[in-house]
């Protein structure tokens, strides 16, 4: 049955199979790109992988090839936020005139068959396994049966973890946040002892400093006036739902608090007036949508750069042009809600690795902030 599946259909399912199941590469659609497959994995050692079937027979046509594949690259580039994007090309169909030589991002093979591999060293040191991978007792139709239900199941799985990430839940902790930021505000008011409330637990350094630390955390819950609440309420409640869908429960729960304390931290250390609102920690869930999103570009690439980006700076322009606007506490927000993000990590895309090293990160801030904030000045 070997005759039913000729050498360059053979060579690429071993190609897809390896690339897909082992190194969990994705298809990409492009209109226009025949008798070639694109493969995409932002955080692999290739972040675009090539497989060109069609024959080229020349130095001519290959340089168009290249040509080509730069202009599609470039517009990539720009959906999933990518600033350097180096490419595999792998030829399964090169002619005696047509001579591959070093070029910018982009490493090229030709593969007459599998064997072709150990003629280009570089390969192994980005995926050492990949000799002994596309080796397959199967053969013919039996190859054929095995690789396309290999890589059917990883599409199938892909597909779920995508639909169970980004599939819709409902915002329970979201609403709760709100409810307590209006009842905070409501029943002191109503009572006539806003003010005192204001006095005893807003984010204010020297008293923070003589041992109330509790204000770094009460300070968030409070709100100067009525649009202050309302604007923060409707900020939180569009961006925190969101956010809490993504990320789950507990870890926006973490994501919200340890903002909101990096925020007051940073707050104290560069102001000495009084500080009240959730601000702080709605910069922190912008910068965990950014982190998110910068995982999973591929779905969120052009939201990054229309609304997510554009928002975080038009925010905090408008701090450094309006007097009154905690600008300290909104930056402090952003880098903390980036940092533990990275380190209670992203689902399906964050590694042990990175997550430990975010730990580390955010703790010898923290401890930096403390520093910084609350112990020199004393």
């Amino acid at each position: 049955m070997e005759e039913t599946i000729n050498r360059k259909d053979r060579i690429v399912m071993k190609l897809l199979h390896y690339f897909i199941t082992e190194k969990n590469y994705s298809p990409i659609i492009l209109k226009g790109a025949e008798d070639e497959i694109w493969l995409e994995n932002l955080d692999g050692p290739y972040r675009i992988i090539r497989i060109v079937s069609n024959y080229i027979h020349n130095d001519e046509q290959l340089n168009f090839d290249i040509f080509k594949t730069g202009k599609i690259v470039k517009k990539i580039k720009r959906k999933t936020f990518t600033f350097h994007m180096n490419v595999l090309s792998i030829y399964t169909d090169l002619g005696d005139n047509a001579h591959l030589d070093a070029i910018k991002n982009m490493d090229c093979m030709f593969l007459y068959d599998e064997q072709d591999i150990q003629n280009y060293p570089f390969i192994d040191s980005m995926f050492p396994d990949i000799k002994s991978k596309l080796k397959f007792p199967e053969k013919g139709l039996e190859l054929f049966i095995k690789i396309t239900n290999d890589i059917n199941k990883k599409n199938k799985s892909n597909m779920d973890q995508a639909e169970e990430v980004f599939k819709q839940k409902k915002p329970v902790i979201t609403s709760i946040l709100v409810i307590i930021n209006i009842l905070v505000y409501v029943i002191p008011m109503l009572l006539g002892e806003y003010n005192n409330v204001i006095n005893d637990f807003c984010v204010y350094a020297p008293l923070i400093r003589l041992g109330e630390y509790y204000r770094l955390l009460t300070g968030t819950f409070l709100h100067a006036d009525l649009i202050h609440l309302l604007f923060n309420c409707y900020a939180l409640w569009i961006i925190g739902s969101q956010l809490e869908s993504f990320m789950g429960k507990s870890k926006y729960l973490i994501i919200y608090l340890a903002s909101g304390l990096i925020g007051s931290l940073t707050s104290i250390t560069f102001s000495q007036n009084p500080s009240v609102g959730a601000s702080g920690a709605i910069f922190g869930l912008l910068g965990s949508m950014l982190y998110f999103g910068y995982h999973y570009r591929v779905y969120l690439g052009n939201v990054l750069k229309s609304q997510i980006i554009p928002l975080i700076i038009f925010n905090l322009l408008i701090g450094v042009m309006t007097t009154g606007i905690d600008n300290f506490a909104h930056i402090g927000g952003l880098i903390g809600g980036i940092l533990i993000t990275i380190a209670i990590g992203v689902k399906y895309k964050s590694t042990t690795f990175e997550k430990i090293n975010g730990w580390i990160v955010f703790t010898i801030f923290t401890i930096f902030m403390v520093y910084m904030g609350i112990i020199m000045p004393r």
